[in-house]
């Protein structure tokens, strides 16, 4: 065989090829890659979403820890103002109790040394009875003596 229809019997059997492979093999092979590309289109679009919406979650998230650190901190100054007001009216009730308490026992005292004076008093005249008894006796106004010594207790 000759070399010339050798070539050309390859050039044919390679157009044929060719037209073959473009006609039926190329069109799957290029549907295939642009559904490949469509899906990492889609992919790299839903990774793109997902990062901002992580992005807004966080924003979110420190946004809501900031607020309930906030509100704790109202909830400790809250706590601390009524637990200051509870120990205020405390002390205000313990020096009213104080207070009180000081007032019956100087009420006490007083009411005591009056009772003492009282019956210092009462000795007092006793003895200035008998004292006026004495001297009665021996004197005959007794009358007099007596009214004197009553004046002289009353006064004591």
């Amino acid at each position: 065989m000759d070399i010339n229809a050798t070539i050309i019997g390859q050039t044919i059997a390679m157009i044929f090829f060719v037209w073959f492979c473009m006609k039926y093999i190329w069109p799957v092979i290029t549907d295939a890659i642009e559904a490949r590309q469509i899906e990492i289109a889609d992919g790299l679009a839903a990774a793109e979403k997902a990062q901002s919406s992580l992005s807004e979650a966080q924003v979110k998230i420190e946004k809501i820890v900031h607020e309930a650190r906030d509100q704790a901190r109202s909830i400790m100054d809250q706590a601390q103002s009524r637990a200051n007001e509870i120990v205020d009216m405390g002390r205000r009730e313990g020096e009213a109790e104080k207070e009180r308490q000081l007032e019956g026992a100087r009420a006490e005292i007083d009411l005591e040394v009056n009772r003492a004076r009282d019956e210092l008093r009462g000795q007092v005249a006793a003895i200035a009875v008998a004292g006026a008894e004495k001297v009665l006796a021996r004197e005959i106004d007794s009358s007099a003596h007596r009214e004197l010594l009553d004046n002289l207790a009353a006064e004591l």
